[in-house]
């Protein structure tokens, strides 16, 4: 499977177009990840754990987007777009959604 954030794909025509397809993601940061990013905030420095959650919830969100055009036949996905957003109480869980066009090239 292609994926791509441009509209097409160089040199690779389009040749059927077979819909929008999503994936969606959501994972909850534990409070022992909450304490040590906040400590990592004060003293500066990257925060790790919350680092491995992002990269964990994108690549599901995806898998789930690949699976989908898969179903629709597709062998590429143009046009993909990453939404990253806080959701629950105080900001606890992250939500990844992504979308992109399932094509055949």
């Amino acid at each position: 499977m292609i994926l791509s954030t441009t509209p097409q794909i160089e040199g690779r025509p389009i040749r059927e177009y077979k819909g929008v397809v999503t994936g969606e993601t959501i994972i909850g940061a534990n409070m022992f990840k909450d304490i040590f990013a906040g400590i990592r905030d004060i003293v500066g420095g990257r925060a790790g754990s919350y680092e491995k959650v992002l990269i964990e919830a994108k690549d599901t969100s995806l898998n789930e987007m690949m699976q989908r055009a898969q179903a629709l036949g597709a062998n590429a996905i143009v046009g993909i777009d990453i939404d990253y957003e806080t959701i629950g109480g105080n900001g606890s869980m992250l939500m990844v959604a992504t979308s992109g066009t399932a094509v055949v090239i």
